[in-house]
């Protein structure tokens, strides 16, 4: 296996065999030490025999992956259910859907103007833990299952309204008990944005961050969908200090959903919290900007929700806004009095 720069272009390629056939990757960096990294996957990869399947699940996108389920397994409902499914992952690459990717799915599904019962919700996890199952077993398109990665039972709690955010010191005390500086930014980020996890593991400095603007652009977790949150002072200058040394994937957050829950649940033992989880953080950024006024459509386009009505569940939490509202009724009934 060689690394090689052609002589029109800065970008290093690798080449190599594979099953008796040669192969020319581009590794997409004009970095030496960076194009290393990538032909040391690769190489991993080739060792241990499963390169073409990542490369298949980097071509293959999940709409196929369920038109040839359908045609050879589908059960009564199935046809019904991708009809949620497909507008959500259907031109996503298996290779692109993750754990992350499947959770933020759940919580959209849960978060939606329709709010469908948990049955329905799990109906449709299930169907695509099932045609995960078949392309990695019998197709041997991908080698993981990202559905059958996710805790529905966890995340099924969250559909019981759950009213949960950071109360009195409980943030402090969270912050104070965050092992890394990583951990305590991307609480930090959680809580200035309001973006569910697997939202902020896939920010990029280039693409998501502009200092000059002082704005984040998210890829909202359905696909196609963007949302721009201007930055706080607290966020800018957190950015700021973490932009001056990069991680070489140029990722914001280098760290696995699967890494994050793990040091996140750890922290929040340690800082004697009860009963809070990482998406709580969502919630507390939604019920701090209504408590303190905010208007609910201004709320709704920073959390990015589709409809008000799935961002009125917060309005309870500012009653005083109704009361500053109604005064206007004063002011009428003073005019009909004097008049």
């Amino acid at each position: 296996m060689s690394l090689y720069r052609r002589s029109d272009s800065r970008i290093w390629w690798v080449s190599f065999n594979v099953r008796g056939v040669r192969k020319r990757i581009s590794t997409g960096a004009t970095n030496r030490k960076k194009a290393k990294l990538v032909q040391a996957k690769i190489l991993a990869d080739v060792q241990e025999d499963r390169w073409f399947e990542r490369e298949r699940a980097k071509s293959i996108t999940f709409r196929q992956m369920a038109e040839k389920y359908v045609s050879r397994y589908k059960r009564q409902r199935d046809e019904h259910t991708l009809k949620h499914l497909l507008p959500y992952f259907g031109d996503m690459t298996l290779s692109e859907i993750t754990a992350e990717g499947v959770e933020d799915y759940i919580l959209d599904r849960d978060e939606s103007e329709k709010r469908p019962a948990p049955a329905t919700i799990y109906q449709e996890y299930s169907l695509g833990r099932r045609m995960f199952n078949v392309a990695r077993k019998r197709w041997k398109w991908t080698s993981a299952n990202p559905f059958a990665d996710v805790e529905f039972s966890e995340l099924l709690e969250i559909r019981n309204r759950r009213d949960r955010w950071l109360k009195g010191d409980e943030e402090a005390r969270l912050l104070a008990r965050a092992d890394s500086h990583d951990l305590k930014d991307v609480i930090v980020f959680a809580l200035q944005t309001g973006c569910r996890r697997g939202e902020i593991l896939s920010l990029d400095w280039r693409k998501n961050i502009d200092f000059k603007r002082s704005l984040v652009t998210v890829q909202a977790s359905k696909r196609g969908m963007l949302k721009t949150i201007p930055m706080s002072d607290s966020l800018y200058r957190m950015l700021v200090r973490r932009s001056t040394v990069q991680h070489i994937s140029g990722r914001v957050f280098a760290m696995t959903g699967h890494g994050l829950r793990h040091v996140f649940l750890k922290c929040v033992k340690k800082a004697g919290i009860e009963d809070f989880r990482f998406h709580d953080l969502r919630h507390t950024f939604a019920t701090r900007l209504v408590q303190n006024g905010v208007d609910i459509y201004r709320v709704k386009e920073l959390m990015g929700h589709m409809s008000v009505k799935t961002t009125e569940r917060y309005a309870h939490h500012y009653p005083e806004s109704l009361r500053s509202s109604v005064k206007v009724l004063d002011s009428c009934h003073d005019l009909v009095t004097v008049g």
